[in-house]
């Protein structure tokens, strides 16, 4: 789930961020700087994960169409945190694109030691009424891209004994809701194996299931701001949710489900009735 542009209600404060920075730099005196690529980084999850990733002091590699507002971004990052930032400006449902990134994933030099897969798309719930091109589309962007991904990294990751994949899906993996639900709980079922697979080799796999956070998503769905409908203790902060992911991930875990609301949402759900478990998911994404 994601949502339109609201005020944040619990981002990481000052403290937080500060022992974060602290434990980061102690991880980089230890083993040396990582790099990061996050796809869909423009904004939303995406451009928060790159924040939060260069205030510990990994350099970046970040991927999206916007070029104006990746180079915004960078720009802003090498300033406030002296990383460095490359950008990709790619459509990554173009296939040129995608071999782009999937060289820079394969390049020996700077190797990516941290692969994010956040890039993706929402449609309406009525499957029998989109277009299917679009919902190739939408297969293609959430399943078969981070796929190819994953299959480009792993292989360095594994040479080099280390390595960290975050797969965003989210918390409508567990809550049926047309192919967005369809897509989502494929992340989430192969973060689980590849986590299981190549944990005890140095490498961790996430798959990240926020629940409704102050993202610009619905936005992009033609939706005006505040008409969502969704109650305000339901939503999440993008900080607290990377935040969150960020220290599973560090913890080894397949699934991250920031707070405790979601993790008794997702519980509840996988033994409602399937008609009643379709209802919830018409709520939102």
């Amino acid at each position: 789930m994601s949502a339109t542009t609201h005020q944040q209600d619990d981002p990481l404060n000052r403290d937080q961020r500060a022992e974060l920075a602290l434990q980061a730099a102690a991880r980089i005196q230890k083993d040396g700087p990582r790099t990061a690529l996050i796809t869909g980084a423009s904004s939303g999850l995406g451009a928060e994960y790159a924040t939060q990733l260069a205030e510990r002091g990994e350099h970046l590699v970040v991927v999206a169409r916007d070029g104006e507002a990746l180079e915004a971004l960078a720009a802003t990052l090498r300033a406030k945190c002296g990383v460095d930032v490359e950008v990709l400006a790619v459509d990554l449902l173009d296939p040129e694109g995608v071999r782009r990134v999937v060289a820079r994933l394969e390049s020996r030099t700077n190797p990516v030691s941290t692969l994010v897969n956040n890039a993706g798309f929402g449609l309406p719930l009525a499957f029998e009424l989109n277009d299917i091109e679009a919902e190739a589309r939408h297969l293609r962007i959430h399943n078969e891209v981070p796929m190819r991904l994953m299959h480009a990294a792993l292989p360095g990751m594994l040479e080099r004994g280390s390595g960290r994949i975050v797969n965003v899906a989210s918390v409508a993996a567990f809550i049926p809701r047309s192919t967005y639900s369809a897509v989502k709980q494929w992340l989430v079922t192969f973060s689980r194996w590849a986590n299981g697979r190549y944990r005890s080799r140095g490498v961790t796999v996430s798959a990240v299931c926020p629940g409704y956070t102050h993202t610009n998503f619905h936005e992009r769905l033609g939706l005006p701001p505040g008409e969502e409908g969704i109650p305000r203790w339901m939503w999440l902060s993008a900080p607290r949710v990377v935040a969150d992911s960020l220290r599973d991930l560090e913890r080894g875990k397949a699934v991250s489900i920031p707070s405790v609301k979601y993790k008794l949402l997702t519980a509840a759900a996988r033994i409602a009735p399937p008609a009643l478990a379709a209802r919830i998911g018409e709520r939102g994404r």
